[in-house]
């Protein structure tokens, strides 16, 4: 059999493993072991990059005994991903996969007599299936039109609820029925489009009695006629959706407002539908920020929620609320508390809520009790946490770092000792000689302190002289902590003979509100300077040449180097910005989460009478294109609809009318991310074959 997980390149040869062991019954014609990585070097390459298995999908089993996951794989040849689904006891030992289909299975969950329901394209549409523990005996339970995109049981599993697409706006072939081959759309109002995709439908959520006895077929629009959506796009799932411990209610996050009203508020309220009476009540009403991913205890008293305050302002310090049920009280539990909160998890007794916290460029996991709303630390260290269950005195955790991609681990819930329990990519890992990272503390031209990480290439020389990337974040209010990314990678940037510098300048999250709201208003301004106080502490160092750095970043990134280009004082010998914003006057008409650039920007670049406004529009990168006088390269998705592919467009036009060597990578297929397996090696060889041309000669 062919392995369909197979990812040839260059540096790689494929043979078998036995670490992990397979379902005794196949789910296709043969059954396959996950396929070891033999590496030919020690140094990272792309494909190497694109071989790692990618998990996610943890859930804890009733009897607290196994963990359930998902892994995806990459096929390079046939440009596709599978996911097939892994168990491990909690306590570690052997991982058993579960499925293997050609087809991939998703959105899976534990049912409560110990079985697993998830999410296949099998049939033809998506529908929900189940199986045993050990992947025997799978079958489909619905057959609903058009298929769905996922799910939630009530807690006894009499009733579900699932969400599926509804149209409820006029397409052209609805207003001209002799028109069947026109191909156009009538636009009315803002917010058409979002993210990657023109809005022609929205998500809505269907409750339905549950009979694992007769197929379920179709289920009742709990949102009948309402031209919004939940779970709230582009990203929200459902941990937006939840049901309550009596199951009488379902709870969902959703911006119930249309076109402009829309584009330009975050203020997402918490609802309860109640599945016996069809009543639906607003239970944040007049809390104006975000309110969403909802967790109820297991006693069924309270809900715990992540909220913000301030409508219109998407990086607002993230909160935990808590409602009493009984007396409806809400209760901020984390004042005091500069730092977000996220990824809740109740313990069994509902005395106490883990959750994950973002402190000084680390992710790490934190316990508030609900008596006193006192809050505990209970990891430390040089990783990012992305999830938390406990289970008694233990926890099931999963984690990344700058040097591995995720892992689930066995936390102490005491000591915050972990023990790494899934070992998914362990054969990968042991053949590469990996980048050190460093963690340094650097003065800003205020007088403050910046964390940087200094990333280090592998069999790094301290007499000699490396060429330095400056990594200018996205976001941007988005940390440079310990993410493992697969595109911009640090492990994958330093293999190819660089050191890199990531600063954590102003306008990130983890060191406190203060920190990361200077950036609104102030793009060209002491985030910039932070860069360069950054730059310039590292090309100090003896082994960096400081006539060989270099300047790349994506989205606030991209914007950054565009801005650099043209106020960098010759510092850079090259640069490259992934859909980056190059025309901030035209990048406020195009993007379509108007809020953003309201609240970032400070407002419209015609509103002359706004200080604020006029500042960030003076600083738009374009108006300093006249002093750019290094090679430049530009990559652009044009399925981004944040920042458009003109805006890419305009800036490598710019470079080469002035004459300034350019290279522009487009994607006619890719959003703000680059999501295909060649194009994401691509990107890879396109971006290090930039650098290595202008910094390596």
């Amino acid at each position: 059999m062919k392995n369909k997980h197979l990812l040839l390149g260059l540096a790689i040869i494929t043979g078998m493993t036995s670490c992990q062991s397979t379902a005794t019954e196949s789910n296709d014609d043969s059954s396959y072991k996950t396929p070891e990585t033999k590496l030919e070097s020690d140094i990272m390459t792309p494909e190497v990059l694109w071989s790692f298995g990618r998990m996610g999908g943890e859930s804890i089993s009733p009897d607290e005994k196994t963990v359930l996951y998902g892994v995806t794989y990459f096929n390079k040849e046939e440009n596709k991903s599978y996911r097939d689904l892994y168990t491990v006891p909690v306590a570690g030992g052997n991982a058993v996969q579960i499925t293997n289909t050609k087809s991939k299975e998703w959105g899976e969950r534990w049912t409560k007599d110990g079985k697993i329901a998830f999410l296949s394209a099998q049939s033809g549409s998506v529908q929900i299936w189940e199986m045993n523990a050990d992947g025997t005996d799978r079958k489909q339970l619905t057959n609903i039109d058009g298929g769905i995109n996922d799910f939630k049981f009530s807690p006894d599993e009499s009733k579900i609820v699932y969400s599926k697409e509804v149209k409820l706006e006029e397409n052209v072939q609805d207003r001209h029925p002799d028109l069947q081959k026109a191909d156009a759309r009538v636009i009315q109002d803002e917010f058409y489009r979002h993210w990657d995709h023109w809005v022609e439908t929205y998500t809505h959520l269907f409750v339905a009695d549950f009979n694992r006895e007769s197929m379920l077929k179709d289920g009742k629009d709990i949102m009948k006629g309402e031209k919004w959506e939940a779970p709230v796009r582009p990203w929200g799932g459902m941990e937006q959706v939840g049901w309550t411990v009596d199951g009488k209610n379902i709870a969902y996050s959703s911006r119930k407002k249309q076109g402009v009203a829309y584009a330009t508020s975050t203020n997402t309220d918490i609802y309860f539908y109640n599945v016996e009476n069809g009543e639906t009540i607003n239970k944040t009403e007049g809390m104006m920020g975000y309110d969403q991913n909802i967790a109820f205890s297991p006693d069924g008293k309270y809900m715990a929620w992540e909220s913000m305050e301030r409508e219109g302002y998407e990086a607002d310090q993230i909160r935990l609320f808590l409602l009493n049920l009984s007396t409806g009280e809400k209760k901020y539990m984390t004042k005091g508390f500069d730092q977000n909160v996220g990824h809740l998890s109740w313990t069994k007794d509902s005395k106490s809520i883990y959750f994950i916290s973002d402190w000084h460029a680390t992710d790490e996991i934190y316990r508030i009790d609900i008596a006193d709303a006192k809050i505990h630390k209970i990891t430390e260290g040089v990783h990012n946490y992305q999830s938390v269950y406990p289970i008694g005195d233990k926890l099931i955790a999963k984690r990344v770092s700058m040097s591995k991609p995720a892992e689930l681990y066995n936390v102490d819930a005491k000591s915050g000792e972990a023990t790494e329990i899934s070992f998914i990519n362990k054969h990968i890992l042991d053949q590469l000689s990996l980048a050190s990272v460093e963690k340094r503390w650097v003065k800003t031209t205020d007088n403050k302190q910046m964390l940087v990480w200094v990333i280090k290439p592998p069999h790094f020389d301290k007499n000699k002289k490396y060429p330095a990337l400056l990594y200018c974040q996205g976001g941007p209010q988005g940390t440079v902590s310990q993410f493992w990314s697969y595109r911009w990678n640090f492990q994958m940037m330093a293999a190819n003979d660089y050191v890199i510098v990531a600063p954590n300048r102003r306008g990130l999250p983890g060191f406190g509100k203060e920190w990361c709201e200077q950036i609104s208003g102030d793009y060209g301004g002491q985030n910039m300077k932070d860069y360069l106080s950054a730059i310039d502490n590292v090309k100090a160092e003896k082994y960096v040449d400081e006539n060989r750095l270099g300047c790349v970043g994506a989205s606030y990134g991209g914007f950054s180097a565009y801005w650099l280009a043209g106020n960098h004082n010759k510092r850079f010998k090259a640069f490259i910005a992934h859909d980056g914003m190059f025309n901030l006057e035209a990048q406020y008409l195009e993007t379509e989460e108007m809020w953003f650039v309201n609240w970032d920007l400070g407002g419209a670049f015609w509103d002359k009478s706004n200080k604020i406004a006029q500042r960030s529009y003076a600083n738009s990168p374009h108006k300093f294109v006249d002093k750019w006088d290094t090679p430049i390269m530009i990559i652009h998705g044009e399925k981004d609809y944040r920042i458009v592919a003109s805006q890419g467009m305009q800036a490598f036009n710019a470079a080469r009318l002035r004459g300034i060597p350019a290279k522009y990578l487009y994607f006619p297929e890719e959003n703000h991310w680059v999501l295909g397996v060649q194009n994401g090696i691509l990107w890879q060889r396109e971006f290090a074959s930039w650098l290595d041309k202008w910094l390596k000669k």
